[in-house]
């Protein structure tokens, strides 16, 4: 309760401030087009962030989780810096819905946290973090948000010729090394033409560099100003094209991502890691009829990663999945304007090796959802259902499981998930939101059957084949002011949870691999448990060339039933800046401040609280017919040492945030 008592203070302070940076007034990110809203002209009551153009360029890092925490409400799961996956408002793991190009993104990543995202930062346009109604049509394990990449590996628009963008960066905490190109072309008219894409990346990264800290090692601990075994490796490639015709297109793509890095918690323990996908979509528009819009993807992904150690693959992970969604929008009836659709997934997976802590699984997931909005004078509602079928099932043991997995098993759920929003606009470029939800979520496969030691979290991982439906009902309430140049949003939040599954200590432990030592069991569980929180951005335009920037959000989670808190929840968070823009220069000062996390589960500790400063500049060039950015970043002046309390506390300690960096870049385009 004392960290709500500071929102009312927060608000006032920081509602002339914004964390847009870099953004021009009209790409204000109230204000952009969500394509993962499948109405895509229509404007959302539900909060939506969006990072795209230079703003995206300035923040990408090596990994998703990274690019993205800096927005309100987004922390990183920072299993050192190769293996980041996006946390929101307190939600990790399969409560997180990852999509590229709005179709799913198969890995391994929310099985564990030292998995990393197939997906490459370097190539994509743009990524959405959307929340409420239309978040819930990708699915019950979309009640944390959806996480959307975009990028043009199929065309969706014509483009008459040659076009694309070359970018090279250099330095950085891990001496990063890395580049990409991008091209597009096509010819034709628009209701008779083609297009095509290419694009080519690499990145080469050594140790990151930190503030000196104390290393825990088997013998005690030791000095250290870099994080062990922590470089890497990758890069990808991708060809796709589509053509072009009356009212649409239709496309495939094909795409190769690979990527080698050192697994941080140990010293000699790499992961290799590749993700293949096949990808078509297509969509088509008329004017008249009952159907206005059809739209379509299919994707065929496998993936693959393996665990080596002193040069031996111990364990290797599988996943192949089929991604399938269709959805068709209606003729407007009367004031209501809307989406039916349905969505197909299929998702076979193998662990094979003596680490191996999950069965083989096999997992269908078939959905059928409806998005609606109805204007009512000035009051915008939308609604959004989804109801699924999932059946699950298990192989059970194999050779190697030692019994561990018992007999083949299977379980079916029926989830249903519902969500109402509201917006109302006031005077004075005010308006006020509302958002309502129930959700349910199917128990993943390995919170139903994983039974086996888990390295990454260093415990013995228990599931528990009885779990039924995860539910929640939650509400969101905001607040907007728009101005010319100048905006504030306040949103408030909370979810409540009747059956929040849960890894628990159980208070047993198990012989460990050493002589002599043992390990806790963990057990998945379903709980009664609350998430709560407040978000604040905005941003005052001083003076023509000078604004003011701010940040504020903080989220609150504990079990109802004995008061403990849910692990692994973000601090209190803020920041502040200046950004001034004058001819083709723009520069930015920020200091990013969070909070002491104290309120942590039985077998965490705290988190010390941290300040950091950063710095960029940034100009445009005009190179002949070719435009470019070139930029610098300079991070963590202050060489300050910091802990990140939403990583899993066995690699917190191994991986500080990164200390006192430069890097720079150059990215032209034509």
């Amino acid at each position: 309760m004392r960290s709500f008592a500071l929102a009312p203070v927060a608000a006032a302070c920081l509602s002339v401030f914004v964390s847009a940076a870099y953004a021009e007034p009209a790409e204000s990110l109230d204000k952009v087009v969500v394509t993962g809203n499948p109405l895509k002209s229509q404007v959302l009551a539900q909060p939506s962030d969006s990072l795209s153009g230079d703003q995206l360029v300035l923040t990408r890092s090596s990994n998703l989780g990274d690019t993205l925490q800096g927005l309100p409400g987004v922390a990183a799961t920072n299993f050192g810096p190769n293996a980041s996956r996006p946390s929101i408002r307190g939600l990790d793991g399969d409560r997180v819905r990852i999509l590229n190009n709005s179709g799913a993104s198969v890995d391994a990543s929310n099985l564990s946290f030292d998995h990393g995202v197939a997906i490459d930062p370097l190539v994509i346009d743009k990524v959405e973090v959307l929340r409420g109604a239309a978040a819930l049509l990708y699915g019950g394990n979309a009640v944390g948000g959806v996480v959307n990449t975009l990028d043009n590996r199929i065309p969706r628009t014509l483009i008459d010729g040659l076009s694309g963008a070359a970018e090279v960066r250099l330095g950085g905490p891990s001496n990063d090394r890395s580049g990409a190109v991008v091209l597009d072309g096509g010819g034709g008219r628009a209701d008779a033409g083609w297009g095509w894409h290419a694009d080519l990346s690499g990145r080469d990264a050594g140790n990151q560099r930190a503030p000196r800290f104390s290393s825990p090692t088997d013998d005690g601990s030791e000095s250290r100003t870099s994080v062990r075994n922590s470089a890497s490796h990758d890069h990808s490639a991708a060809l796709g094209g589509s053509v072009f015709f009356k009212g649409g297109y239709a496309g495939v793509s094909v795409d190769d991502f690979r990527t080698t890095y050192g697994t941080t918690v140990e010293d000699a323990a790499q992961i290799k890691m590749k993700r293949q996908r096949v990808a078509t979509a297509g969509e088509w528009s008329t004017e008249d009829g009952p159907v206005r819009h059809v739209g379509w993807q299919l994707s065929r992904n496998r993936y693959e990663h393996s665990e080596i150690e002193d040069g031996a693959v111990g364990t290797t992970f599988k996943s192949t999945g089929t991604d399938g969604r269709l959805e068709l929008t209606h003729a407007p009836l009367g004031g209501l304007h809307g989406v039916v659709g349905l969505q197909w997934e299929t998702l076979d997976f193998s662990a094979l090796g003596e680490e191996a802590f999950v069965p083989s699984t096999r997992t269908h997931n078939n959905g059928l959802f409806v998005l609606e909005q109805y204007r009512l004078g000035d009051l915008q509602l939308s609604a959004g259902a989804r109801h699924e079928q999932v059946r699950i099932d298990s192989a059970g043991d194999t050779d190697n499981s030692d019994g561990r997995f018992g007999a083949p098993q299977q379980r079916r759920f029926s989830p249903t998930s519902l969500a109402f929003s509201g917006v109302y606009p006031l005077a004075g470029g005010w308006s006020v939101s509302a958002n309502l939800n129930r959700t349910q979520r199917a128990p993943a496969y390995y919170e139903l059957f994983a039974n086996g030691l888990h390295l990454a979290t260093d415990a013995y991982e228990r599931g528990d084949t009885t779990l039924g439906l995860e539910r929640s009902h939650g509400a969101d309430f905001g607040l907007k002011w728009e101005g010319e140049r100048s905006h504030a949003h306040v949103n408030v939040y909370e979810t409540r949870f009747s059956n929040y599954i849960a890894l628990q200590a159980s208070g047993e432990t198990v012989p460990g691999e050493e002589a002599g030592s043992t390990l806790p069991v963990y057990v998945f569980q379903g709980v009664p448990a609350r998430l709560r929180g407040v978000e604040l951005e905005g941003r005052w335009q001083a003076m023509s060339w000078l604004a003011l920037l701010g940040q504020f959000d903080m989220v609150h989670g504990e079990n109802t039933q004995t008061g403990e808190a849910l692990p692994r929840l973000a601090p209190r968070r803020a920041m502040l800046g200046l950004e001034a823009r004058q001819g083709d220069w723009s520069g930015r000062l920020e200091w990013r401040l969070a909070a002491r996390q104290d309120r942590v589960d039985a077998f965490d500790k705290p988190t010390p609280g941290y300040g950091t400063v950063n710095f960029s500049l940034a100009r445009q060039l005009k190179l002949g017919d070719l435009d470019g950015l070139w930029y610098l970043r300079l991070t963590n002046l202050g060489n300050k040492l910091a802990y990140n309390a939403t990583a899993v506390p066995t690699i917190r300690d191994l991986s500080p945030q990164p200390g006192r960096a430069a890097s720079t870049g150059l990215q032209i385009r034509f």
